[in-house]
């Protein structure tokens, strides 16, 4: 079963690059193989004609094809997801998603530009036939600063949301079974009183 982490960004460096990298990190902590597929490594001309016999574009296909999950990033810009990630997705077949579930990832510059998830990203991945859209995770610009060192961080509360989406994915998306904080107890055990 792997999962594959979409960055939707045109910059190698970006805030929902690093929303991608605190997923990954967490789902590297429950052994899970994960797969990643940078749309601005595929080749511009090919994305824009459509090239399907393009080796980048039939890669690309064939990472989304073979995962079981997705999780896509993208930043949003004028109330709607990358133009990048849209001229993917229009790559993908109509039941390019069918049976997957996915984890909607957005960053942009201020709150206003929410919803974009809900109307803008969401509709294009039911209508290819994803299974399971999980509630996203959106995140300002004031929440993913850059460190010291100059490169994007997350900040607790987008963690903390994090760690609700990526739960979500593996419990309700993949059905992984969740683990149990004690042992259980046989029904025949159980001691009551009225």
């Amino acid at each position: 079963m792997s999962i594959l982490l979409i960055a939707g960004s045109p910059s190698e460096h970006s805030r929902s690059a690093a929303l991608l990298d605190a997923v990954a990190q967490r789902l590297h902590t429950q052994h899970l193989p994960v797969d990643r597929l940078h749309i601005r490594d595929l080749s511009p001309q090919a994305l824009l004609l459509a090239d399907f016999q393009h080796k980048t574009i039939t890669r690309a296909l064939a990472q989304v094809e073979s995962a079981r999950a997705v999780v896509v990033a993208t930043p949003v810009y004028k109330a709607a997801y990358s133009g990048v990630l849209k001229v993917f997705l229009d790559l993908l077949p109509q039941s390019g998603l069918k049976g997957k579930a996915v984890l909607p990832l957005a960053t942009g510059g201020s709150p206003h530009h929410m919803l974009a998830l809900d109307y803008a990203l969401r509709p294009v991945l039911q209508s290819l036939g994803a299974r399971h859209i999980l509630p996203g995770v959106y995140a300002t610009d004031a929440q993913v600063p850059k460190d010291d060192e100059g490169r994007y961080r997350v900040g607790e509360e987008i963690a903390s949301r994090l760690d609700d989406g990526v739960s979500a994915l593996l419990h309700e998306g993949l059905r992984m079974p969740v683990s149990a904080a004690f042992a259980p107890v046989p029904f025949a055990q159980v001691r009551c009183s009225v």
